[in-house]
Formats: structure tokens, C-alpha cells, sequence
């Protein structure tokens, strides 16, 4: 008996800190994957627990009964939270964060009152040291079992709310299982077992029917006929299609629309590795739906192009997807390309290739483990991947929208001795879009284009280098690891456009 309730600690423990881990990442998701939002969460959830551990005094008859109540009810709180807090920000926006906390406050106390009713019912065949040691052993063990299989798993193979229903399952068999270890103790149990099997069969229904939950709310979320969507262990991958336009959306962020994508990779692309006819090794860093490297390829000195992309859903869906390969040209299935699946950060560190022209498209700093991207120990690893007359050139959000933002990255890469030039473009979708040119000496713009464009002219070229008085350069600190001051300028600035 004792051992089942040790293993039943293991299970109560790992769904305790799954909550938690929903919970932040949705609330990640939703709001902007910030540090802010994973501290408040832990930190709301550890002082329910407390709050939970201190009302556990009070308990004091029936201690099994409502051990099994409480774990019904943190079966249901817990495993309906993500669904539900999904709907909230779908159809109710404003309340969201009252709600989150008000979910993750309550999961939080019904968790801290888990362990001290275990305790107590154990206390009975245990010594004291035995008692708090086994129980400890197995909390800590179902905690890290959980924080292992949340991202390599279970978030990509379930998704955050089939992930929650399913450890709101576990929390009901503990409840069933504890009502079979203690039936000779228990009188009158039909109440219970009614209880537990219509939590039981209501977690069930919710399981079953979360992908049509998810697809209606996102159908909701996304104007467009959603054709696609893939949560992979990186990021929340979304393709929306009206009539002819597609656009791909990662963590609710817009990346591109078909109509005006063109926009946004010609000026990436051209006014830097325009200047450079000798460039024959082209690195492009991001840029996993392959558009960058279609506008690099049709340069024909161009050898070789090295494609660095973290995630191997986005490359293997852009070089399959009929769409898409249309897109951008079936470009990923050039001989001339390579593709590489790691993280840039460190492939850079691990590799010595040098090159001609490097283009960095990573999505905006709006967290930290992408903020790293667009700091000065990133920026220095790229200068020594540069020969002698290369240019590298970064997409840095708007300068309109995300000023301080934009010249923060400007600041960072003068930091570590780079030459900039920035400059900027207009693409409707995203409104004024802006990049910075970074090498060891000045940059002039090309006089011509010796390859077809859509946007670009050689007469309009030298405005995308003049900035309005809306977009001038502003102070901003360097962006560095031990900071992230840039995650914070965006984070800020972009929350001002939203509202």
C-alpha cells in the first residue's frame, strides 16, 4: 500500500508541475515568450502552494475522502486549463491575464494541499525520516520526469491542450486508484466513485475532441482558412490562405504574405550581395522557408549557399509543400544548397567556413533565446565567419514601430567593430520593415541590378537609406547575453502598437 501511494506522489507531482509548465507556455505563446511571463507564473504558482500547504491544517477527519476530491478537482482545474484559458484569449482578450492567474492561483493551492494529506495518511506505517525522504524522492523524481517529456514530447506530439487533459486524467486514476487501495477504510463511497468516473469520462470526452476544440478557436484566432498547423518542439507553425495569399505565422506572429513577401526579400537580399560580384559562399542564417535563398539564386557566381535553420519542421514543410515550393522556386532543392537543422548560436562556434555574404533572418527578438540571436557575443561569432570584403546583413524589425528596438541591433553590431549601414523598406503587410548592412568597410549602394526584381530599382534604391525624422536614430544600449535589453525594447514598444 505504502508503495502505491509513493508512486501515486510520483504521478501527483508530475502533473502538478505540468500545469505549471502549460500555463507558462501558453501564456508564453499568447502574450510573447518573455521571462516575465514564466516568473510570474512559477511564482504565483509556488505561493498557492504554500497558501494550499498552510490550509492543509484544517483537514483533519476523512483524510482519504478528501484526498480524492482534491485530486478529482486538480484533475479538472488543472487539465481543462489550457483549453479553456484558450478560449478566454480567443473569444475574451481582456481578461485573459486575470483569468491565467486566477487558473494557475487555484491549481496552485489544490497542488499544495496534495502532499501534506499524503503525508498524514502515511504517517500511520512510516517513521518520520522514511516518511519525508520517500515522499520527497518521488515528488522531485515525477518533476523532472515532467520537465523532461514536456518538450521533447509531449508539447509536439500533443500540443498544450490534449498535454493538460491528459495529466488531468492521471489526477483522476490517483483519485480511482486511492479509492481501490482504501476501500475497506472508506464507507459509502458511491458519491466518490460518481465523482471520479464522471471526471473520468469528462476528461475523456475533452481529450477526444481537442483538435476540433483547437481548430475552432484557431479558425477564430487567424482571419484566413487555416491549411496548415504544426506545433514542433520550437514553435507554433500556422499557414493561413485567402484566395491567393499565404502567410505563414509562427507563435501567432505574421512572417509573410504571399502577395508583398517579395518586398521584404529583395530588400534583404539585393542592395547587399549586389555590390559583391565576387561572392561565391552565401550563409544564410534563419530564413528556413527558403524565400531569401530563391532571391540569392539568381545570382550565378553564387557556389554554394548554406542554409542554418534551428527547426526541421519549417525546411521539411517548405521543400515539400507544393504551395510553398512554388513560393519560394524550389529553392531548398538546389544542388547549390545545403541545409543544416541547429541552432546558429552554436553551429557558428562549431564551424570555421568563411563567407562571402551572409544574410540573418531570424524572427524578431521577442524572447530571449531568440534575443541571444541579436546580440554582441552573436555578432562577434559572425564577423570571424566573414572574408575580407564580405557583407552581412540582418533583418532588425521596424524602425517605425520598434524604434529603439531597431537601432538597439545598429548599436550591438557597431559594439563589435562592424561598419553599418541601415536602411529600410515598405512592405504593406508589416508596414515600414527595417535592416542593417554590416562589414569591415563603408557600403555604397549598387548603381544597377543585374538580376530581375519585382521592388528594387537602382533610382529608388538610395531612399531605403534615408531615414524621417520618425525613424532617426535614437540612443539604445548594446544588446548583450547577460542583459537582453533588446528582448525588452521590443517587448515594450510592440505592446504600445497593439493597444
Amino acid at each position: 500500500m505504502n508503495q502505491a501511494l509513493l508512486f501515486s506522489v510520483f504521478i501527483i507531482a508530475s502533473c502538478g508541475l505540468a500545469y505549471e509548465l502549460i500555463a507558462g507556455a501558453l501564456s508564453s505563446y499568447l502574450l510573447g515568450d518573455s521571462i516575465t511571463q514564466f516568473s510570474t507564473v512559477i511564482g504565483t504558482y509556488l505561493f498557492a502552494m504554500g497558501i494550499g500547504s498552510w490550509l492543509s491544517r484544517y483537514v483533519e477527519r476523512n483524510l482519504v475522502a478528501r484526498f480524492v476530491q482534491i485530486e478529482l478537482m486538480v484533475g479538472v482545474l488543472g487539465g481543462f486549463s489550457a483549453a479553456a484559458l484558450f478560449f478566454i484569449f480567443v473569444w475574451f482578450t481582456t481578461p485573459f491575464q486575470v483569468a491565467l492567474y486566477l487558473a494557475v492561483f487555484g491549481i496552485g493551492v489544490l497542488v499544495g494541499l496534495e502532499i501534506p494529506l499524503i503525508m498524514r495518511i502515511l504517517k500511520r506505517d512510516l517513521s518520520f525520516k522514511d516518511l519525508v525522504s520517500q515522499v520527497l524522492t518521488f515528488d522531485y523524481l515525477g518533476a523532472l520526469a515532467v520537465s523532461i517529456l514536456f518538450p521533447l514530447l509531449l508539447v509536439p506530439q500533443l500540443g498544450l491542450v490534449r498535454s493538460g487533459l491528459l495529466f488531468g486524467l492521471l489526477n483522476v486514476l490517483v483519485a480511482l486508484w486511492a479509492l481501490w487501495i482504501f476501500r475497506e477504510q472508506l464507507r459509502n463511497t458511491f458519491w466518490l466513485k460518481t465523482q471520479a468516473f464522471v471526471s473520468l469520462g469528462v476528461l475523456a470526452i475533452g481529450f477526444a475532441a481537442a483538435g476540433q476544440f483547437t481548430s475552432l478557436a484557431e479558425a477564430h484566432l487567424y482571419a484566413d482558412e487555416i491549411v496548415y498547423n504544426e506545433t514542433s518542439p520550437y514553435q507554433h507553425i500556422v499557414i493561413t490562405r485567402w484566395k491567393d495569399d499565404l502567410r505563414l505565422f509562427l507563435n501567432n506572429n505574421l512572417q509573410f504574405s504571399s502577395r508583398d513577401e517579395y518586398r521584404y526579400h529583395e530588400a534583404l537580399v539585393h542592395p547587399g550581395l549586389s555590390t559583391l560580384p565576387v561572392a561565391r559562399r552565401v550563409l544564410v542564417l534563419g530564413g528556413g522557408d527558403g524565400l531569401a535563398v530563391r532571391e540569392i539564386l539568381k545570382y550565378p557566381q553564387v557556389e554554394s549557399i548554406t542554409l542554418v535553420d534551428l527547426d526541421p519542421a519549417m525546411t521539411q514543410l517548405f521543400s515539400t509543400a507544393a504551395a510553398l515550393r512554388k513560393l519560394n522556386e524550389d529553392a531548398l532543392h538546389s544542388p547549390k544548397v545545403k541545409v543544416i537543422n541547429a541552432d546558429a548560436l552554436k553551429w557558428l562556434e562549431d564551424n570555421a567556413e568563411l563567407f562571402d555574404f551572409v544574410v540573418v533572418d531570424f524572427p524578431d527578438p521577442s524572447n530571449f533565446a531568440i534575443g541571444k540571436l541579436y546580440s554582441a557575443a552573436f555578432y562577434r561569432l559572425l564577423e570571424k565567419h566573414l572574408t575580407a570584403g564580405a557583407l552581412a546583413v540582418i533583418q532588425s524589425t521596424s524602425p517605425l514601430y520598434a524604434r529603439q528596438s531597431f537601432w538597439c541591433v545598429v548599436s550591438t553590431l557597431e559594439s563589435v567593430g562592424f561598419v553599418t549601414t541601415p536602411y529600410h523598406a515598405l512592405v504593406p503587410s508589416f508596414g515600414e520593415w527595417g535592416f542593417v548592412l554590416a562589414g569591415r568597410r563603408a557600403y555604397r549602394p549598387p548603381a544597377s541590378y543585374a538580376v530581375a526584381t519585382r521592388f528594387l530599382t537602382p533610382e529608388a534604391t538610395p531612399a531605403l537609406f534615408q531615414f524621417p525624422k520618425d525613424m532617426a536614430r535614437v540612443d539604445a544600449e548594446v544588446n548583450r547575453l547577460n542583459n537582453q535589453v533588446l528582448v525588452r525594447y521590443f517587448e515594450s514598444e510592440w505592446r504600445q502598437v497593439i493597444r
